[in-house]
Parts: C-alpha cells; structure tokens; sequence
C-alpha cells in the first residue's frame, strides 16, 4: 500500500516536472522567434480568400467550399491579409485610397473582434467611388481625414505597435490586381516607432475639432 502511494507521488513528481520543462522550453521558443521580414510584391496572383476571411470570422464558412472560380493557395493578397487579421489589440491604417473589399472586410473583423482601429486618409480620395471609407465608419471605426491642398499621401498600417506594413501599395483593387507594387512587413521597433510618432501626430492635426469648413474670407 505504502509503495503504491510512493509510486504515484513519485509519477505525479515526474509528470509536474516534465509540465514545467515543457512550459521553459515554450517560453525560451517564443523569446528565440524571429521577428518578422517579409517583402511582398504586386500585382497579386488571383486568388480566392473567401475561406481565409471565414476562418478570421469564425463563422464555420471555412469548412464549405467558396463556389468562385478563383484558384485557392497563397498570393500576396493573402499574406498580407494574414499579416493585418494578426492583430490582437491595435491596428493604425494611413492611407491615400482605399477601395479592396478583402482589405475593407479585415479590418472591419478586427474591429469587431475588439481590436482598436484607427484610420487617417486623404479627404478628396475617400469619397470616390469603390471607397471602403464609408463603411469603417458605418461599422464604428474611427476615421480622420486631411484638410489641406495636398494629398495625405502616406500608405503604411501598424499592427499591435510592433509590425509596421509600409511600401508603394494603395489598398485597391487596380494596385492588387494591376499595378507593379511593394510592400514591406518588419517587426523592427527601430522603424516601427517613427511611424507610430507619424501616425499619432497627424492623427492629432487631423482631430476634428481643428477642421475649418469655411475659408476665412466667407466669416
């Protein structure tokens, strides 16, 4: 009796010692992961992300076969979709134009999943046509556009204040499909902080309470 109550004490030793190797070896993993460096270029190879953006969702869409004739598999579209629906907490947008319905449905599940989403754009370009404007701010997000006679021309995003997405592509559906374009994906805090100090100081000229809707000469 006695030795069977030492051999279980003994293998419930071994299991919690084993648990707390394998919790060190994970944490040490996490601490080693390399940070992300990743160049994407455009135009993107069609492909369908129906069944990426269900999955985002949660919506067990996923497990029914999209009927387009799309070709399924990875393009740049894709990556970068999966680099934006990586957000857990902030997701910072500054864009020229913004059109892609792909782009425009991700960041409307972050938002809806309780990522912070914040978006600054350029006045004369959100209005058009296509705009995906519109409906982040039907759906709650927080927008702020430009009041000057140049463009707000910036094309960068932040994900989680660590991964900046930064390069040539406008977020339309011509740039994905059309254009010859870059993008660059770092996790490097080096580069990310400059932008963020970008995006929070136009994010402040931008506050509404600074717009002027008429010209001075119309007082």
């Amino acid at each position: 009796m006695w030795a069977a109550g030492a051999q279980r004490r003994a293998g419930l030793a071994l299991a919690a010692a084993a648990a707390a190797a394998l919790a060190l070896a994970l944490a040490a993993w996490r601490r080693r992961r390399q940070p992300v460096r990743e160049v994407l270029f455009f135009p993107s190879r069609l492909s369908c992300t129906e069944e990426l953006l269900a999955e985002a969702a949660g919506t067990g869409a996923a497990a029914r076969p999209c009927p387009c004739p799309l070709p399924r598999g990875d393009c740049s579209l894709s990556r970068l979709l999966r680099r934006l629906l990586s957000a857990r907490r902030s997701l910072e947008i500054c864009l020229f134009a913004f059109s892609s319905p792909q782009l425009g449905r991700a960041v409307q599940l972050l938002h809806r999943r309780g990522v912070r989403v914040r978006v600054v754009t350029d006045a004369q370009y959100m209005g058009l046509r296509g705009s995906q404007i519109g409906l982040l701010r039907h759906a709650g997000i927080q927008v702020r556009h430009d009041q000057e006679n140049g463009y707000m021309h910036h094309k960068f995003a932040i994900v989680d204040r660590r991964m900046l997405i930064t390069g040539s592509l406008n977020w339309t559906t011509q740039a994905i499909q059309t254009n010859r374009e870059n993008v660059l994906v770092v996790e490097d805090a080096e580069y990310v902080k400059p932008f963020l100090d970008e995006f929070e100081r136009i994010w402040e000229e931008y506050n509404p309470i600074h717009y002027r809707f008429f010209s001075k000469d119309n007082k």
